[in-house]
């Protein structure tokens, strides 16, 4: 079986590519000319030139596959052209698919996020909870459902095409970092003094990586997984970080207004500088949403399974201390008792 995977140089896509090796498969990889293939480096893993933006390349890439993991995205909660990021997200997302039903592919995964379901304070997000686009809180967030409504408009004609929708995966490999992965490098380097406290879904990157095998194995069509796994406050996950690494979690936390404040501040430095801001405010009004979730289908269907988030929060900050991501504090990997 022959099989490609889009985003394969990437946190979550590394960890899909690296999976389906080790289920034997013939693995492919979209990859664009200046991609840092480091995480594929010890992979059989076939790479082919192309772009979400280059329509030709793709039909090029899906020439001949079995089965078509789509994990690529851009995945920022600042962006200095936000018509950059729908472009890859969305356009490219219609793309890639439409040119591999062409093409005759017989399987897709498509990863989608978590962002994608509704939820709020009082109810956990399901599979039948949606967002609509007006009222997503950032433009990563607003291209992602437009992508999967684009997505079930293609599985309606009927294409042979499974959603899975992550949460926040952390672990090893996130070498950009992503953002999730930032704020735990900034806490290992102690540039995290304060914080705005939200509701989240943390999974280790495995188990996601897990999933998308999973859905093509044992997944049913026309159907979305979401896969998540702990619900737990930014507080708390800061203290299981301190528990496993040693260093002391931040105490204060931070007003929704100031946040705002430093976020507003944060992208007027932004826009003068071209660089990314420290604080943004689509990343400020994602914190101010509850983002909890019920992945019980996932564990159900696919048989899929749950590592303590303990662990992964280990392999991510052994991660990012041998790979040269803390510059202070404790260097060696502390073994945290119990």
């Amino acid at each position: 079986m022959r099989v490609l995977v889009t985003g394969a140089t990437g946190f979550v896509g590394a960890h899909v590519a690296r999976l389906l090796v080790e289920q034997g498969l013939d693995v492919l990889a979209l990859v664009r000319p200046t991609s840092n293939l480091g995480a594929l480096a010890d992979l059989p893993v076939k790479p082919i030139l192309g772009s979400l933006t280059d329509p030709p390349s793709l039909e090029h890439a899906v020439r001949d596959i079995d089965l078509l993991f789509h994990v690529a995205a851009d995945y920022r909660l600042w962006v200095p052209d936000p018509e950059y990021m729908r472009k890859v997200n969305v356009d490219g997302t219609v793309r890639l698919l439409e040119a591999a039903l062409k093409a005759g592919v017989q399987r897709i995964i498509y990863t989608s996020s978590a962002v994608t379901v509704r939820c709020s304070a009082t109810r956990l997000g399901t599979e039948e909870d949606f967002v609509h686009p007006e009222d997503c809180r950032s433009v990563y967030q607003l291209t992602k459902v437009l992508a999967e409504q684009a997505v079930w408009h293609l599985i309606r004609q009927g294409a042979p095409i499974t959603i899975v929708n992550p949460s926040t995966p952390i672990g090893a490999l996130d070498r950009r970092p992503t953002p999730t992965g930032r704020l735990i490098v900034d806490f290992l380097n102690g540039r995290l003094p304060a914080f705005l406290d939200a509701l989240f879904n943390w999974v280790h990157v495995a188990d996601v990586a897990k999933g998308h095998w999973l859905a093509a194995d044992k997944g049913r069509v026309g159907e979305r997984y979401i896969l998540g796994h702990q619900n737990m406050s930014l507080s708390d996950f800061l203290q299981l970080l301190a528990k496993v690494s040693g260093h002391p979690a931040p105490r204060m936390r931070i007003p929704y207004a100031v946040a705002y404040m430093a976020g507003t501040v944060g992208e007027l430095w932004s826009r003068l500088s071209g660089r990314e801001p420290r604080a943004s405010l689509d990343g400020v009004r994602m914190a101010s949403c509850p983002m909890q979730y019920d992945s019980s289908k996932a564990v159900k269907e696919l048989e899929w399974p749950q590592t303590p988030l303990q662990v992964a929060a280990k392999e991510a900050v052994h991660w990012f201390r041998t790979h040269g991501y803390v510059t202070k504090g404790v260097l060696h990997e502390y073994r945290a008792r119990g």
